[in-house]
């Protein structure tokens, strides 16, 4: 593994023993997947289904545009987002707030 592709953040899931590393260049999702660890459940992968929602809690980040129907201007104001659309820049903090709804095949 090069130096590139080494995690440079570290993401902590609060209320669980679970942290992993993700590169910036690389949504949260991503990074958990990557690193082979679980904690954030996970649907699409493209920001539809709202079943990756997190609220951040600590950290700086970047994000991609959040979907409407799952993330509203207030709660995206307040450090909810899809982990599927957010990007480190620090290390950061989150708590998981989505839930498996229905099953997602595919993605």
């Amino acid at each position: 593994m090069s130096s590139v592709d080494k995690p440079k953040y570290q993401i902590n899931i609060l209320k669980t023993d679970i942290e992993f590393g993700c590169r910036e260049d690389q949504s949260i999702l991503h990074g958990m997947g990557q690193a082979g660890r679980k904690g954030i459940p996970s649907g699409c992968h493209g920001g539809g289904c709202g079943v990756c929602k997190i609220k951040i809690t600590a950290g700086t980040y970047v994000s991609g545009k959040m979907n409407r129907d799952v993330i509203t201007e207030e709660e995206e104001a307040s450090g909810y987002k899809l982990a599927c659309k957010v990007e480190p820049r620090s290390d950061i903090a989150l708590e998981v707030i989505g839930k498996m709804r229905r099953s997602y095949f595919g993605a």
